[in-house]
């Protein structure tokens, strides 16, 4: 499998007072094509910063940050962003979607700060929303929507542009059990038919065997174990 997110001994320091925080203390993950990792860890140990340094979001103190093959490091800022655009989809916790606009309209507007046309994207847009389950649920707003629905179309905005990596905040944080696992399950499924390598920071443990790998995290480390590949639930 072709190796999509290389993090090599990350580190991420921060002021803390007369001191330094590490948040990230040389960290080495890699996440092929087609992978669903989980990250877990108690609050404060660097899940968030990680996700952070993978999105190009921060720059890390030390290591190498390499994306579909580029070195992140090695781009301008402008290149930078630009792969971010292209290559990163994000899933916040919140969906934070804008109010006034229609469910497709919260894809386009991606597309539209492209600069790409509107008419493919439009397209493309009603393929992801039908992906994603919400087929018919185009041109409601969020106030109409559920808040897994509004997840879901959180996870179809995330996905225009075809990333090659996709990283998952908490995406079950404010769900029932139901909607949660309705949730992690659609993620198992974009990354099997997007082949994207998705990286997703989780409180819920039950839902881990519909993942590939666990990575856990402690005080800016971390560590990895496989997870039995059933991807089913049991119970």
């Amino acid at each position: 499998m072709t190796t999509a997110l290389n993090l090599v001994n990350v580190s991420l320091e921060y002021p803390d007072g007369g001191s330094t925080l590490k948040a990230l203390d040389s960290v080495n993950l890699t996440v092929s094509e087609g992978e669903f990792l989980s990250l877990v860890g108690p609050s404060g140990s660097g899940k968030s910063s990680l996700l952070a340094v993978a999105a190009t979001l921060i720059r890390p103190t030390s290591g190498v940050v390499v994306i579909n093959g580029q070195d992140v490091a090695a781009l301008a800022e402008a290149d930078r962003t630009a792969l971010r655009r292209d290559k990163v989809g994000i899933i916040f916790q919140q969906p934070n979607l804008l109010p006034a606009l229609t469910a497709v309209e919260q894809l386009l507007i991606r597309e539209h700060l492209r600069g790409n046309p509107l008419k493919e994207a439009r397209r493309t847009a009603g393929e992801l929303l039908d992906v994603v389950g919400l087929s018919g649920a185009e041109h409601k707003r969020p106030h109409q929507l559920s808040g897994g629905q509004r997840q879901r179309v959180n996870i179809a905005r995330a996905l225009m542009g075809s990333p090659s990596v996709l990283l998952v905040d908490e995406p079950t944080a404010a769900l029932d059990h139901e909607r949660s696992e309705s949730v992690v399950r659609l993620l198992r499924r974009v990354t099997d038919e997007f082949h994207t390598a998705t990286v997703m920071v989780t409180h819920d443990t039950e839902f881990l065997p519909l993942t590939d790998a666990v990575a856990t995290m402690r005080d800016g480390r971390i560590s990895r174990a496989l997870v039995p590949s059933s991807r089913t639930l049991v119970g």
